[in-house]
């Protein structure tokens, strides 16, 4: 069954991040050279937890898809380019995902494969969205309120905004304890549901895709920490 990864890295030298920045242009021709990958974007951060336009230049991330989570862990630990990553960073941590909901796409790509059946224990919520410039300022505006109610949620167990390019290109990632959980706070009224609202209303975007995974296992840290202490490390 397919394997998605969300590999997330920081870096806290000055020449550490010079290096991932340059990455951002170079990476992509090795990851493209190695057959096991299918689809993958390499995403850079906001400051703060991502949610804002602002380039955080500590922080990058690969989200990669792969035949087998087997697969993704050979790869990522004998191929240079991931591990140049975990050499230059100071923090790495990957969690390994199994999709079971995907509609829209990215890139014109639908390059999450579902698997059947309801997701047990913690669940992952990724939104992408490509933005219209026209509306890029009405969302950033909002993207404040959102960012703070989701951080003041006591049930959510992971949070991080990244992005492949500035302003205009956007992925949300969340960990919750359930799907209940997750499902109570997206229907509940405030900042998130308006924005939502307004997505629709508005038509902000001129590309989304909405995906769920349950999250199979965690390798490393992230802020000192594992994301979750709820799932099976590996």
């Amino acid at each position: 069954m397919q394997s998605v990864t969300l590999s997330l890295y920081r870096f806290d030298t000055v020449a550490a991040r010079l290096w991932a920045f340059g990455q951002m242009a170079t990476a992509r021709f090795a990851l493209k050279r190695r057959p096991e990958i299918g689809f993958f974007k390499l995403c850079g951060s906001g400051t703060g937890e991502g949610f804002t336009p602002i380039p955080n230049t500590a922080v990058y991330a690969i989200l990669a898809t792969w035949p087998d989570a087997d697969t993704a862990r050979r790869v990522m630990a004998e191929a240079r380019v991931f591990r140049g990553y975990a050499a230059w960073a100071a923090e790495t941590c990957t969690l390994f995902m199994t999709s079971h909901s995907a509609r829209g796409e990215w890139s014109g790509q639908s390059p999450f494969e579902v698997a059947e059946g309801p997701i047990e224990g913690p669940i992952a919520a990724l939104t992408r969205a490509t933005l219209r410039p026209a509306i890029a300022l009405r969302f950033w505006n909002r993207v404040p309120d959102i960012s703070e109610v989701i951080g003041a949620d006591p049930n959510v167990l992971f949070k991080i905004g990244v992005g492949e390019v500035p302003l205009l290109h956007q992925v949300t990632f969340s960990i919750w304890p359930d799907t209940q959980t997750m499902a109570n706070f997206a229907r509940k009224d405030g900042p998130h549901a308006r924005a939502i609202r307004a997505v629709r209303e508005e038509r902000w975007f001129s590309e989304e895709l909405y995906a769920r995974f349950s999250v199979d296992s965690v390798t490393g840290t992230w802020e000192g920490k594992a994301p979750l202490d709820t799932t099976k490390k590996a």
